[in-house]
């Protein structure tokens, strides 16, 4: 497998416009469709839910940027004005989410509706976006693994390498299939959406994290398996959250 697509996708008004920002453009829209069905269909209003979006979808690549910089400062602490290139590579999708979520919290609180739900409702998109997102991975050639000779390598240089890429989408797609059935046929209690997608994009994370030779250190560990860790740890504390203490008032219709 060898990435050969042109990393520019098309020129307009001068300016290359990159598959990466085509694809990530794409999991966007797709997962604002999707988020916005299902609001509708748990009778959510869906100007809530576009105004939670309006806001966290931009500040999501801010944070993705600041999140990478703070932990390649190096690379920056002599030219800071490289910070707001962002078309020179350099966003981590641990950032993004969580500027999206403190975003979408602040939002809510401002608008006075549940956060909790909000998170239900957008986090199989998130996924499904994710999956779509990482392909921009494999047309930069970049996100990849240690060297392998397995025979689904995705081959730079004439060297294989193992495609993190493919590993994590083909998760997240998964990610999205059983909490796209789930909100729907099992869900009975507001956070159980939101706790299983961080079990399990944490967990799948984390092990794909392992296999990346570009990963962000802090004191000598990976940063996105630490807040991998993290990330289980809350889900784990949500799901019972959900069920226990939210269980009266928070019961949905499916």
């Amino acid at each position: 497998m060898s990435p050969t697509v042109d990393r520019v996708a098309f020129t307009l008004f001068g300016i290359e416009i990159m598959w990466y920002a085509v694809l990530i453009g794409l999991g966007m829209l797709l997962g604002i469709y999707l988020a916005e069905r299902d609001a509708r269909r748990r009778g959510v209003n869906p100007d809530n839910l576009m105004d939670v979006l309006i806001w966290a979808l931009p500040l999501s690549i801010v944070g993705a940027r600041l999140y990478y910089v703070a932990f390649e400062w190096n690379q920056f602490k002599d030219n800071p004005i490289q910070i707001l290139n962002i078309r020179g590579g350099g966003l981590a999708i641990y950032g993004g989410i969580i500027a999206a979520f403190l975003t979408a919290y602040i939002v809510c609180r401002i608008k006075k509706i549940s956060f909790i739900e909000m998170a239900d409702i957008t986090v199989p998109s998130l996924a499904l976006g994710q999956a779509i997102g990482r392909w921009g991975n494999f047309i930069n050639q970049e996100a990849h693994g240690y060297q392998t000779d397995l025979p689904w390598a995705v081959i730079i240089d004439g060297v294989g390498y193992h495609p993190t890429f493919l590993y994590e989408s083909i998760g997240d797609a998964i990610i999205f299939a059983f909490l796209f059935y789930f909100a729907r046929k099992r869900q009975k209690y507001i956070g159980e959406i939101s706790a299983i997608y961080l079990v399990l994009y944490g967990i799948l994370r984390f092990f794909v994290e392992g296999l990346r030779t570009d990963s962000l250190y802090f004191i000598g560990f990976r940063v996105s398996q630490l807040v991998s860790i993290a990330g289980i740890i809350l889900g784990v504390f949500l799901w019972f959250y959900s069920r226990n203490k939210l269980k009266l008032e928070n019961k949905i219709k499916n």
